[in-house]
């Protein structure tokens, strides 16, 4: 018995059995239940034959190589971001390198035509590089993304790859498993209905009210629940089974071994299962006799179903209990012992979302090697026995959440295995599927000898309240959903690829479906330009939520350091909030890189327009502006005329004195032309940090942020008091001249208010739709995203999806 949360984040202890015997190869992957790995934990180990001395293990890989290794590899070395924004971010940088060239060449210029000395003339030239490509960039817009950080923390969301948060802003759809996270995780018995060739019993709620035989034998004996002190350790299914059946389990212990053994014949006694006491037991049924499990096949993923070996005392009955997914425990047993019934019966249990359990038996006849008999060989000829029927409750938080989503324009799709009818019940449930839309299954099927494969479109069974829709069905916007299970999604994408993407575009519902199909499917669906996310709990979403452009774990097992985000809740309420902060984190990181770049600007505006008069802003000045106050193309033009007008303006004042052009340089300083030039620059700083700082709809408006408007006011104060009161002391640090005409430095400000009001016309302009009339103006464009463009094009497709049409694959003419 193995913990391997670390590994999968699934909390139910993992039973691990002797390697099957054969030939063939041994793999990890498909031999799961037989492996050891890394990183785990053992939690009770017992010998594996009759009178060996222990359990041995064979080490195959070590280092990276190992699940553990694995792990660690994919968090030191996680998945390559491609992100637009990262993108054009360093585009920009590189035209702010023109920028800077061309501004170092200018530079040359003028000061070669003045007194420079080359050292001089070389320094101050290459500092205009420095000047325009912000060096303080990456630290500023990483700002936004740090305070995400923090609140979700807060909200007990934990992140790992903090860049994702900011993808996380632009998720456009949004996965989620089914059980333990749309759904609750533990399940009630509903009950149990025996059947036969004959057909079905009337459903039992209380299996102890069953009478003695097969199916409470299976119920009882056909799971890999183990004790551990006085604790039972198992999947809560199991665990619920057993429970109803008032049955209690017995491990052999060290010393009685042997005692079991002998009680049970020869052969090696796992567990074993006693029936309760009488006076437990209801009024006229009584079962006396014990059943020990002597070999065990726990459940596969791949084979949908596990089984157990038993015999009565004595070593008497031998039989084959088996349990499963109904389709494929009816594909084992006999024809006969299937009732006719048994689809209509199931599809009235999965469409009222009811987990519904097949189970089957076979008994074994005396000349069978027990200890060595083949999984397959036991799994065939079965009888069937009946089904068992378990509720599983929708969570009270998911129907919210997902009308959150969906009301944000993001699709939601449910991937889970259990089965298709289920899942879509449970879908209607947590209003994925709204009751006046309609579900459409998708059947694809492999080639066979007798034909070729085939896909088909079916209309689901429409319960009574919900109207058939047929007029407008396709047009305007989706009234239709599909489902699909993972049998069908495997011969989807090998045989008809060219159907995948239009599937892709409206399933909704993906069940029965793998592991390894959970990630195909995330990739498919990034492949069509979605920003995806997936939401899971257990091991087989491990993989889905490292190949997803955002994953969030409900677990908190160490393998979930592995998925971006961690939530301690255990309900989907965690991904509005997360969705929220990558929005407003991304909106920020907006704001700060314009600032940052416009920021630049401005000092290069201020520098070049001062070397052309032969001077320059002073070390302290430069300093200044750094520490104490620290569209684009529009914005630069108004904050250049800004700055060309505040010179303008002091040299056309009647004190006006020019600067001695034969000194270079800060040594010319105190001047008139540097003191107009950087009062209005220095009003523009704060205008930009107003101006960019956005709110709705995803950030609360300036005046909220108390602290950042105080800020914003004593440093406007600030500027105020160093243009129109300057103390003496700040004069001579600042180097700034000593005006005293108040009119003035009264225009001064004035210029600045304005510089502000047209900034923030200009920024409203942007924010409220000019970029869209231009487009208008534009016409139409196509967009780049894939789905958007195949979602236009399936919205104009009155006959998609073909109902009730065998569609043949293009790759069929390949078959002979």
């Amino acid at each position: 018995m193995v913990n391997e949360s670390m590994l999968t984040c699934e909390s139910i202890p993992v039973m691990k059995t002797p390697l099957p015997t054969g030939k063939a190869h041994y793999n990890a992957e498909t031999l799961r239940r037989h492996t050891l790995f890394c990183g785990t934990q053992v939690i009770q180990a017992k010998r594996g034959q009759q009178g060996g001395t222990g359990t041995l293990a064979v080490v195959t890989r070590t280092g990276f190589f190992t699940a553990k290794g694995d792990l660690i590899s994919s968090i030191l070395y996680p998945q390559p971001l491609d992100f637009r924004f990262y993108r054009d971010a360093i585009k920009f940088l590189l035209i702010l390198g023109i920028v800077a060239l061309a501004g170092t060449v200018y530079s040359i210029v003028i000061l070669s035509r003045t007194a420079t000395t080359l050292k001089e003339l070389v320094i101050r030239s290459v500092d205009v590089v420095t000047i325009v490509v912000p060096p303080a960039l990456p630290a500023a817009i990483t700002t936004g993304t740090i305070y995400a950080q923090s609140r979700l923390k807060r909200d007990g969301i934990f992140c790992i790859s903090p860049p994702r948060i900011n993808i996380a802003g632009k998720i456009s759809l949004f996965c989620f498993d089914k059980t333990g996270t749309l759904t609750e995780e533990g399940l009630d018995v509903w009950g149990v209905m025996e059947g036969s060739g004959a057909g079905f019993g009337e459903l039992v709620p209380d299996p102890r009210l069953l009478p003695p035989g097969p199916v409470l034998s299976a119920l009882a004996c056909c799971h890999t629940v183990a004790l551990l002190g006085e604790q039972l350790l198992g999947d809560p299914l199991e665990l619920k089974m057993i429970e109803s059946t008032g049955w209690v389990l017995e491990e052999p212990g060290a010393g009685e071994k042997e005692e079991k053994d002998g009680e049970f014949g020869s052969a090696q006694v796992l567990a074993v299962m006693r029936p309760p006491p009488p006076e437990l037991q209801p009024q006229g049924i009584v079962i006396r006799e014990p059943v020990a499990i002597v070999r065990r096949f726990p459940f596969s993923s791949a084979l949908q179903r596990m089984c157990v070996v038993t015999v009565d005392p004595g070593g008497r009955n031998a039989r084959v209990f088996l349990k499963g997914a109904p389709e494929m425990v009816a594909s084992l047993c006999l024809k006969e012992s299937v009732p006719a019934q048994f689809s209509d019966t199931l599809r009235h249990f999965a469409s009222e979302g009811f987990r519904v359990l097949a189970l089957a038996c076979k008994t074994l006849d005396g000349q069978t090697d027990i200890s060595t008999v083949e999984r397959r060989a036991l799994e065939s000829q079965l009888q069937f026995l009946g089904l068992l029927v378990m509720k599983n409750l929708v969570k009270p938080e998911s129907a919210d959440v997902i009308s959150t989503l969906r009301q944000a324009q993001l699709r939601t799709v449910m991937v889970t295995g259990d089965n298709i009818l289920t899942a879509v019940n449970v879908a209607r449930g947590c209003g994925m599927v709204r009751k006046d839309e309609q579900v459409f299954f998708v059947n694809a099927s492999p080639p066979t000898a007798q034909s070729p494969p085939s896909l088909q479109f079916r209309r689901a069974a429409v319960d009574s309240d919900v109207d058939a829709i047929t007029q407008g069905l396709y047009q305007g916007s989706v009234y239709y959903h599909l489902a699909i299970n993972g049998q069908s999604f495997s011969a989807l994408c090998e045989h008809f690829p060219e159907y995948l993407p239009k599937v892709l575009m409206r399933g909704t519902v993906y069940a029965r479906m793998a592991p390894d199909q959970k990630t195909q499917l995330v990739k498919a669906l990034q492949k069509l330009n979605y920003r995806v996310g997936m939401c899971g709990d257990g091991a087989n979403d491990c993989g889905a939520l490292r190949a997803a452009d955002v994953g969030v774990s409900l677990s908190e097992a160490e393998a979930s350091v592995a998925s971006p985000f961690t939530s301690k809740s255990d309900n989907i309420t965690c991904v509005p909030l997360l969705i929220r902060e990558g929005r407003c984190s991304l909106v920020t990181s907006f704001s700060l890189f314009k600032y940052m770049a416009l920021y630049s600007l401005i000092q290069f505006s201020s520098v070049l327009i001062l070397y052309t008069e032969k001077t320059n802003l002073g070390d302290l000045q430069f300093l200044f502006f750094d520490l104490a106050l620290v569209t684009l193309l529009l914005h630069t033009a108004l904050l250049v005329l800004g700055q060309v007008a505040a010179l303008l303006i002091t040299k056309s004042q009647d004190w006006f004195v020019p600067l001695n052009s034969t000194v270079a340089g800060p040594a010319n300083l105190p001047n008139l032309e540097d003191t107009g030039v950087f009062a209005v620059s220095g009003f523009q700083y704060i205008i930009m940090a107003i101006v960019m700082t956005k709110a709705h709809p995803f950030k609360k408006p300036l005046y909220a942020n108390v602290l950042f408007l105080c800020v914003l006011l004593a440093l406007c104060g600030i500027m105020c008091w160093l243009v129109l009161y300057p103390a003496s002391f700040l004069r001579r640090v600042l180097q700034l001249c000593d005006i005293t005409d108040m009119n003035y430095k009264l225009l001064l400000v004035a210029l600045a208010a304005l510089n502000f009001f047209t900034c923030y016309l200009l920024e409203a302009l942007i924010d409220n739709g000019m970029l869209n009339c231009l487009r208008n103006l534009k016409g139409q464009r196509e967009s780049k995203k894939q789905y958007k463009r195949l979602d236009a094009l399936l919205c104009e497709s009155p006959n998609w999806p073909p109902l009730d049409q065998l569609l043949p694959s293009q790759q069929s003419s390949l078959w002979p």
